[in-house]
């Protein structure tokens, strides 16, 4: 290996490089050297992902807990409950290989229901841990919405503590989305700033109104604005309906000025327990939307310092698929199947398990893996 340090741009680099090809060298692929340290037995595939996850890690916690995947916390847990599994199955194979000196059916059918009930309860916390995995790696999509001029930009703009969002007297001044991240507790949350909800007449105005249901509809939280300082109408009324069964935080602007909404309307209560007062424009109240948002997913008790966190959706859905075959295998066991029959299923639990590590999976998949990645890396 040699590294080559040289003067001037990028000209300079290029012909340098098209001189090493011409002479034998060749560019290395996406992920090479954290795939050569996985096909040489260095690290398992599980930490070679991680290696991508920390690269792309948008929050502290998503950093922490990648850095955890990467030194083998996960590896760890999944190895113990691979070799929890081989030890009944050591006993397994010698009762189908020697069945004259096996013990009492009834005997070794209760040790491997036991097993299978410890290797279930701890499959299924790592299978929970997904939920918290997924809020860590994607973050939490959040769509503001309310009618024209009952300040989403100013909210943005006010969360964001800079003016990302045009803001005017002018209704219908937004009819596209913004996006901008910001994080809370550590978690990313991407918030989506959309057209006002009314009954318009402008054709573009009506593609960024639907396209404001559309992505009200689904995400993750809903930030409902409403002008205080104007009677709830129909349109409203509309917004209160689309916010219905999500969840949401509703937020009252302008309280600098008359009000003209009672934050105890049962209209407003009925759908939402999350009631803010505010003013945009002049930055009060911002502080305790970052505390309600913290309250309704419980970012507080995602503790990536001491859980294990499953936050890949590739191993998430192998361990899903293990604990369909343990409950299988238990499925045989009740059904007085052979011990071969068992024996087949216990294998699948252990494939599956393999897989996530990389002791058992295709090139295809390796490679789908590592075209994820930048070159070389």
């Amino acid at each position: 290996m040699c590294e080559i340090n040289s003067h001037g741009g990028n000209y300079i680099v290029k012909k340098i490089l098209e001189i090493c090809l011409k002479n034998g060298a060749k560019l290395a692929e996406p992920g090479e050297f954290t795939k050569r340290a996985f096909l040489n037995g260095r690290i398992d595939l599980l930490q070679a992902e991680s290696v991508i996850d920390v690269i792309n890690a948008k929050s502290e916690r998503e950093a922490k807990s990648s850095i955890k995947q990467l030194q083998g916390y996960i590896s760890k847990e999944i190895q113990e409950i691979k070799q929890q599994i081989l030890d009944v199955m050591v006993n397994i194979e010698v009762s189908i290989d020697y069945p004259e000196y096996d013990e009492a059916e009834e005997v070794e059918n209760n040790k491997i229901i036991q097993m299978l009930d410890c290797v279930e309860k701890k499959l299924i916390k790592l299978e929970k841990s997904f939920d918290n995995g997924k809020i860590i790696k994607e973050g939490i999509n959040t769509a503001i919405i309310g009618r024209p001029n009952a300040g989403k930009s100013s909210l943005m703009n006010a969360i964001l503590k800079e003016d990302r969002a045009i803001v005017t007297e002018y209704e219908g001044t937004t009819r596209d989305t913004i996006e901008e991240f910001i994080t809370i507790d550590g978690i990313p949350i991407n918030l989506i700033d959309t057209a006002g909800i009314r009954q318009a007449t402008d054709e573009v105005e009506k593609i960024g109104i639907e396209k404001a249901k559309k992505i009200a509809n689904d995400a993750q939280l809903i930030i409902a604005i409403f002008d205080c300082t104007k009677e709830l109408n129909e349109e409203d009324l509309e917004i209160l309906n689309l916010i219905k069964n999500k969840k949401n935080i509703i937020i009252l602007n302008k309280i600098d000025l008359k009000n003209k909404i009672n934050e105890n309307d049962e209209r407003l209560t009925s759908v939402s327990n999350k009631i803010i007062k505010i003013s945009a424009l002049n930055n009060l109240g911002i502080e305790k939307i970052s505390e309600k948002i913290s309250e309704l997913f419980n970012l507080n008790e995602i503790n990536v310092d001491n859980d294990i966190i499953i936050t890949n959706v590739r191993h998430k859905n192998l361990i899903s698929k293990a604990i369909e075959n343990v409950r299988k295998t238990k499925d045989t066991i009740f059904q007085n199947m052979p011990i071969d029959i068992v024996a087949i299923y216990i294998k699948d639990i252990l494939e599956n398990l393999g897989e996530i590590t990389g002791e058992f999976v295709s090139e295809n998949i390796i490679n789908e893996i590592f075209s994820r990645f930048c070159l070389g890396k």
